[in-house]
């Protein structure tokens, strides 16, 4: 029997792990039966035989590689990975497959949450910030003080709201979010609290400044200590 090239292995080897069976691999490479059994013996030991009908078109190599495209943020959605594994597979994937592979393997789409964007000085900044008080005891943290600014708004967050729906129910007040030109105003606060509660607060007018924060410092923070 003719051995077989490392090429025709592999196309084995991907052919096995898409749910082909050995006949119909053979049909295709032209490689007999009894090769391909031998290659699944030696390196698919555990792959369970075809049950017939239509294969998987993702093989598991290709799902592992979708959930290591999302996991490392190489790309955000499903949409971007079936671009991603075609580039490499020359194979054409539609997206729901894609989402399909992706939440049989346990993953789900969830919205993102909103956090302030870190650059890599702030991150840096952060590690020395934890360094250098990683050793404080509790009484080290009672003397902080802990300010900061936030928007109020006058109607309601500016995320959005969910409510639970009954099927077929028609729209009614209870389903609407109410909204008013301009957002309905809102205002700007600076506040602190320390360990035995919160401290003073305060309107802030205009936009927050280096010489308003000072003017800030000097009479809300003072008052508070």
């Amino acid at each position: 029997m003719r051995s077989l090239t490392p090429a025709q292995r592999t196309r084995v080897l991907e052919l096995l792990d898409q749910g082909h069976s050995s006949h119909a691999i053979s049909t295709t490479t032209g490689i007999s039966v009894g090769s391909i059994s031998n290659i699944r013996t030696k390196h698919r030991s555990t792959l369970s035989k075809s049950a017939g009908g239509r294969p998987r078109k993702l093989s598991p190599a290709n799902t592992q590689y979708a959930i290591r495209l999302i996991t490392s943020q190489k790309a955000e959605n499903a949409t971007e990975v079936a671009k991603s594994l075609q580039n490499i597979t020359n194979t054409s994937f539609s997206v729901k497959t894609i989402r399909r592979a992706l939440r049989s393997s346990g993953m789900k789409a969830v919205a993102k949450r909103k956090r302030p964007k870190l650059e890599p000085r702030h991150r840096r900044l952060r590690r020395e910030f934890a360094e250098v008080h990683k050793d404080w005891t509790v009484d080290d943290w009672k003397r902080v003080i802990w300010s900061d600014e936030t928007k109020i708004n006058r109607l309601g967050s500016d995320g959005r709201k969910w409510v639970w729906k009954k099927a077929g129910e028609g729209l009614s007040d209870r389903l609407v979010q109410g909204t008013v030109k301009f957002g309905g105003g809102s205002l700007m606060i600076w506040g602190c609290m320390f360990w035995e509660g919160p401290g003073y607060a305060t309107k802030i007018d205009g936009k927050m400044d280096a010489d308003l924060f000072v003017s800030i410092l000097d009479d809300e923070l003072y008052i508070t200590r």
